[in-house]
């Protein structure tokens, strides 16, 4: 095979060995909980100092925008202390799935605006959109479930994992144009594909980071049953949602048919977190007409 074409898996080879991962590989499956596969070993091509770092910068400059707009809630908001609340209900459980979380400075906002989005970055910086709120209505135990998802993202290292193989795929698209002689045209045409590539990954991501999401929010006190209500609200203000191949999300009705295949593994941690049994707890009912209690 042509060295150029064995360079990327060289490069990543050599990277591998220098640069711990702190997500979990393997979690305690004693206490039960969801399970997961093994976050990708590619994410060690890039220093998690320097990703943490990066989040860090960008996450002061969402904040520093927001502020000028005047769209930076402040602190004695309720809408912030009922968010700060929830995290730190919620933050105790993180360090199953990534021992580095107990050095991170969390730290949750909340925006001012119609968009219907809320992110975690690298290093426990959290974001609300007030849209998402106000659109959704959310409850504790809904905004839970975002905020767990958000979170397990972070966790599992996804933006980490990504800006590796974002790496790899344009080195291999650079070789792969000169070898072939295409140029331009080669490099425009292959990064297409590598876009297709990485939605899969997108996808994987989201899914996983449901599940992580389901774990630690039941772990801290908050209805696993939300998210199928959550993606029920969801379903109904939404308009023109791209087919589910396109999408960087899968589609709402996957991702409540995953919830429901996994509710047995978390609600006895909700339970435990109650203080009771899963046959004692009462039906999860959301605040939205048209939707069911949720047994």
């Amino acid at each position: 095979m042509n060295r150029l074409l064995l360079a990327p898996f060289f490069i990543a080879a050599c990277f591998f060995g220098m640069h711990p991962a702190h997500a979990q590989d393997r979690v305690n499956e004693a206490d039960g909980g969801v399970k997961v596969g093994k976050p990708s070993a590619l994410r060690k091509l890039v220093p998690e100092d320097q990703v943490e770092a990066s989040a860090l910068q960008q996450y002061t400059e969402v904040k520093q925008q927001a502020n000028r707009k005047g769209a930076l809630v402040p602190a004695s908001d309720p809408q912030v202390a009922r968010l700060r609340a929830i995290a730190r209900n919620i933050i105790p459980h993180t360090t199953r799935w990534n021992e580095r979380a107990t050095q991170w400075q969390w730290e949750v906002n909340l925006i001012a605006s119609s968009e219907v989005n809320a992110f975690c970055m690298p290093g426990g910086k959290i974001a609300f959109y007030t849209g998402l709120l106000d659109t959704l209505k959310l409850t504790d135990d809904e905004v839970a479930i975002v905020m767990g998802h958000e979170i397990a993202h972070a966790l599992r290292e996804h933006g980490r994992e990504r800006m590796a193989k974002g790496t790899l795929l344009n080195l291999g698209t650079a070789l792969g144009s000169a070898l072939l002689g295409l140029k331009d045209t080669g490099q425009m045409l292959a990064g297409q594909g590598a876009k297709l590539v990485m939605l899969k990954f997108s996808r994987s991501d989201e899914t996983e980071a449901d599940l992580v999401g389901l774990d630690i929010a039941a772990r801290a006190g908050y209805d696993p049953r939300a998210g199928i209500a959550l993606w029920q609200k969801m379903g109904m203000v939404s308009k023109n949602a791209p087919p589910q191949w396109l999408s960087t999300h899968p589609a709402g009705g996957s991702r409540i048919a995953d919830m429901q295949q996994h509710l047995p593994e978390v609600m006895p941690l909700y339970a435990n977190a109650k203080g009771t049994t899963v046959d004692a707890l009462p039906p999860y009912r959301s605040n939205a007409k048209g939707i069911a209690s949720i047994r």
